[in-house]
This record gives C-alpha cells, structure tokens and sequence, in this order.
C-alpha cells in the first residue's frame, strides 16, 4: 500500500507540473511554426520513451531478472546491449536528421524541415537519459523504492519550465533551443536523482560483481529475448491505435483532433493516478512470488489490488462522466476555445470515461502475464484487440464522427479486458468476485451500461 500511495503522489504531482508546462508553453510560444517544430521534435524521444523504456523494458526485464540466478552478471549484460542500441539509434538520428523530420512532419514544408531537423536531433538524445533511468527504475523497484522513480519525472517539467522563463524574452527560434536544452537538462537531472537513490540498496555491488565474475547467463539472456520482442509489440499497440484514431479523424469536421486530444488528456489522469501507480507498486512483488512458487499469495495480491482498482475508478469514471462538462469548461474553455468546443469535448470524454475501469482493470491482468513471462499471449490480446479498434474507430467514425472514435476505444478497452481475463484464467477470476464483493461488481457493470444509453441518448439528440 506505501507503494501504491507513493506512486500515486509522483505521479499527481508530475502531471500537475506536466499541465503548468503547457500552458507556459502556450503563452510563451503561442501556437506557432515553432511551437509546432518543438512539439514535433519532442515527440519522437516521448514515443519511444512509452513503447520502450517504459514499457516494453520493464514488461520483459523485470521477471527475468527476479527469476536469473546470476542478477548482476544478467543485468549488466542487458544494461551494455541495449543502451549501445540506443545510442546506435541516437547517432543514426543525428546524422540523418532531415531525413527523420521528413518521415515525422509530412506536413512542413522544407524550410521548416530544415530548420526543425536540429531540433530533432538534440531532443531524441533525451532517449539515452531515459533508457538509463528506466534500467535503473526496475532496480530499485525491485528493492521496494519507489520514490524517486514516482517523483522524478517532475525534473524534466521543472527544467522545462525554467528553461521557458529564461528564454522568454528572446526570438523563438532561441526559445526552443532553450526548451530543448531543458528537455536535456530534466533527463540528466532524473540521471542524477537514481544513482542517489541507489545509495544503500545494494545494486552498485551487485552490478559490480556482474562487470567482475563471468557467469553463465545464457538461460537468463534466452528468457529475456524471448519476452522482449512481444512485450515492445505489445507496449506499442495502445500508441498505434492513438495514431489511427488521429489519423481517421483528420478527415473529420475541424477541430477532431483536438477534442480527441483535450479528452483524452484529461482521461489519462485518473488512470495513471490509480490504474498506473498501483500496477508499477504490485509487479514486483507478484513476480517475486511468482518466483518463489507462491501462486496463493500471488493470487490474494491480485483479489486486492482488484477490488482497490475497482473502486478508484469506478468512482473517477462515474464522478468524470457526471461532471464532464465543468472539467472541460474549467480547463479549456477560453479564447479561441469555444462553447461549441467544450461540448462536444465533454461528450467526448463522457464516453472516453465508460472505458476507464476495462483500461485500468486489463492493464493490472496483464502484469499477471507478464510475471508468467507470457509476454507472447500479452502480445497476441493486444494484437487482437488493436484490430476490433481499427474496425470500430472506422466504423463508429464513420456514423458518429468523433464521438464514434472515442467510443470505439471504450469498447476496445472492454475487450482487452476480456482477453487478458481469459488468458488469466476464468475459474481464478471467479475465485477473485465470488466474495461478498460480488454485488459491487455488478454496480459497477450497470453504471457503465447505464452511461452508455445516456451516451447513446447524446449522440442521437445532438446530431453528431
């Protein structure tokens, strides 16, 4: 429980900074042909950072390293092959910076490329950073910290947001040379914040004697190959499904984009407040006990963290639906955002906010996967339920336009759900809702079904 509250305050915290971020970098930049190279430049670090370092890594590193005999040796072997990855993928961008601007922004002329693709290449160094931290993340999560892996990320938004202020004066072609060296800064300052961490947890001299003793690790090093090219499959598939949803809603009427964006900005919070922080606090300790042979106590973990889940967002996702209208009214209604605007946004997180027990509840079966070292099956439902999402967002975009796109990943998280609770077992989910809880869980069904017909009353009376 420490753990979970933890990661909950980190993760609060830094999304409260992530939003002040945002808006200094509205009002300083504006939206600009600079705040559009910025944003482009940032954003090929910040996808990798999620497929990647913080996910597909920790999915497939973690159970291998609680389960390998040798964990120094094991770690450090990992460590060395993948960051000379990165690194490799860091120059490649460097040296062919145009051409990756290019690829990522279709869209700008070449003028804009040109001068965006230095951007690029400075921003995607931040990468490096985070794979370093991300490594070092699962150590100590390992050994039960979870403080300043919860609270780092808030660095990278301060050194932003100092980074802003400093420049703000100046030209914006020097404001985003300032952001970006900020983005550099806020990496090397959370570099810094772990190896302080790492005092007293006794990972240098474990990662010592792995640089020291050569050890047979090949059964490790297997076992982790074999986890890590379905996990990044499976981390990546949420991101791809963003991108179509994007992509399908480019042919929308003006402005889709952006409710879909404002929307699913705000869904993000209550999920990776609870559903977020209680699955980075409890995968440890499941795949430990999993190790161990202890499935029983494994399971009691999971019948906890459930019912914990189930409540927080069954109440976040009733309370957001209720209130849709005011969240979106309150944090975005002004200027060149309308009224017009901020309803249909609001319908567009109501039914955003059907999804959020399925998202939150797929997400802590899936580590129950993971910890199995089933990346593969993880990978499989993830596949299956990223091709109902393509058949729904083009169906669905196709009758109800926007609102149809965030329907369609409302029933993609129920289907995920489903998958995952399949491959965990039906018989031991039935062991987990049998309790006296049971009624709960049957509220909590009604409530989303009764938000659905009054989404469906919504759509059908507004004419979208």
């Amino acid at each position: 429980m420490r753990g979970i509250f933890t990661n909950f305050c980190g993760i609060f915290i830094s999304r409260v900074a992530g939003y002040v971020r945002d808006f200094t970098t509205a009002s300083i930049l504006g939206a600009s042909l600079y705040s559009d190279i910025f944003f482009v430049a940032f954003k090929l670090p910040n996808l990798f950072r999620s497929i990647f370092a913080e996910g597909a890594f920790t999915q497939a590193f973690l159970p291998s390293f609680t389960a390998a005999k040798y964990k120094g040796a094991f770690s450090v072997y990992v460590f060395l092959r993948l960051f000379a990855i990165v690194v490799l993928i860091s120059f490649i961008v460097t040296i062919f910076s145009h051409v990756v601007t290019t690829i990522i922004a279709v869209g700008f002329d070449e003028e804009a490329k040109k001068i965006a693709a230095p951007f690029v290449a400075l921003n995607f160094w931040y990468l490096d950073f985070v794979f370093i931290i991300t490594f070092l993340m699962a150590l100590l999560h390992y050994r039960k910290h979870f403080a300043v892996p919860a609270f780092s990320t808030t660095l990278l938004n301060i050194a932003m947001i100092a980074a802003l202020l400093i420049a703000k004066d100046r030209d914006q072609a020097a404001i985003v040379w300032s952001l970006s060296i900020g983005v550099l800064t806020g990496g090397a300052l959370q570099l810094i914040a772990h190896l302080a961490a790492l005092r007293g947890k006794r990972i240098i001299p474990m990662l010592w004697a792995g640089v020291r003793k050569k050890r047979d690790i090949s059964v490790d090093t297997a076992r982790f190959k074999k986890a890590f090219a379905p996990a990044l499959f499976g981390a990546s598939t949420t991101h791809i499904s963003a991108f179509l949803d994007t992509l399908i809603a480019s042919f929308l009427a003006t402005g889709s984009i952006s409710y879909l964006y404002y929307a699913n900005r705000v869904f993000q919070l209550p999920l990776a407040l609870f559903a977020i922080a209680v699955s980075m606090a409890v995968f440890p300790v499941i795949s430990k006990m999993i190790k161990r042979g202890d499935e029983a106590s494994a399971i009691l973990m999971m019948s906890k963290n459930f019912w914990l889940l189930l409540y927080l967002l069954s109440i976040s996702a009733l309370c957001g639906f209720m209130l849709s209208f005011e969240i979106i009214w309150l944090l975005f209604e002004r200027g060149a955002f309308v009224r017009a605007d901020t309803l249909i946004c609001s319908q567009a997180l109501a039914i955003y906010l059907i999804g959020l027990v399925p998202f939150g509840l797929s997400r802590l079966f899936s580590l129950w996967l993971y910890s199995h070292h089933l990346q593969s099956v993880a990978a499989r439902n993830s596949a299956y339920a990223l091709g109902a999402n393509i058949v729904l967002s083009a169906t669905l975009a196709a009758t109800y336009g926007v609102l149809g796109l965030a329907l369609s990943g409302s029933l993609t998280g129920a289907i995920s759900l489903l998958l995952n609770l399949r491959s965990f077992g039906w018989q031991r989910f039935w062991g987990i809702i049998r309790a006296k809880y049971f009624l709960l869980l049957a509220v909590t069904l009604l409530l989303e079904a009764g938000a659905i017909e009054a989404i469906k009353f919504v759509i059908d009376h507004q004419g979208f």
